[in-house]
C-alpha cells in the first residue's frame, strides 16, 4: 500500500470512491445529489490537502485534511476518509488515519477533530477510538439518515502533541 498526495488527474478514480458514499447519504453531510464538479470542489480544492491510498497501483481510498476553524482555532484540523468497496477490510482506513495524523503534525496542527461522526457508523467510531480519538460531544439528532431518520452525531477529538500544553 502506498499513501501519497493526490493529483488533479487522480480525481476520476477518487470520484468513483466518493460518489457512492455521498449518494448514500449515510455517513457524510454532503448533498446527496452532488455532481462531479461540486465533488471536486468539496474534496480536492484548498483549503483541503488530499491524499490517495493505492493498492497494486489502483486508488483504493482517499482522505483529506483541512483547518477546522480559523483564527484561534486554526491549530486544529479536520479530516475525512473514504475507502472503495472492493478495498474494505484491508486496513486501509486505519493506515490512512495513522498517515493523516503524521501529515497533520507535519503541517503544524496540534490536534485533530471530527465534527460529525454519525452514530450509526459504528465501524468508524470503533476505528477512531482505536486510534486514540475520544467522543467529546454528542449532537442530538444532528444527522438526518436516509433510513434511520434523525440520529445523533459525535464530535471526536485527539491531541497530536506529546504534551498537550
Amino acid at each position: 500500500m502506498i499513501i501519497r498526495r493526490a493529483r488533479e488527474e487522480d480525481f476520476d478514480a477518487i470520484w468513483q470512491i466518493i460518489a457512492p458514499v455521498i449518494a448514500a447519504g449515510e455517513t457524510y453531510s454532503f448533498d446527496r445529489d452532488m455532481d462531479r464538479d461540486a465533488g471536486f470542489q468539496a474534496w480536492m480544492t484548498p483549503p483541503h490537502t488530499t491524499y490517495v491510498a493505492e493498492i497494486e497501483n489502483k486508488i483504493a481510498g482517499t482522505y483529506n485534511i483541512k483547518r477546522n476553524r480559523a483564527g484561534g482555532g486554526g491549530h486544529v484540523c479536520n479530516a475525512g476518509y473514504m475507502v472503495a468497496d472492493w478495498a474494505r477490510g484491508r486496513g486501509l482506513a486505519s493506515a490512512m488515519c495513522e498517515h493523516s495524523q503524521r501529515e497533520a503534525k507535519d503541517q503544524g496542527y496540534r490536534a485533530m477533530q471530527y465534527n460529525c461522526v454519525v452514530s450509526t457508523n459504528t465501524g468508524a467510531v470503533r476505528l477512531w477510538k482505536k486510534h486514540g480519538f475520544d467522543i467529546v460531544g454528542t449532537l442530538p439528532k444532528a444527522f438526518h439518515h436516509p433510513k434511520a431518520g434523525y440520529i445523533d452525531a459525535y464530535v471526536m477529538y485527539k491531541s497530536l502533541m506529546d504534551d498537550p500544553e
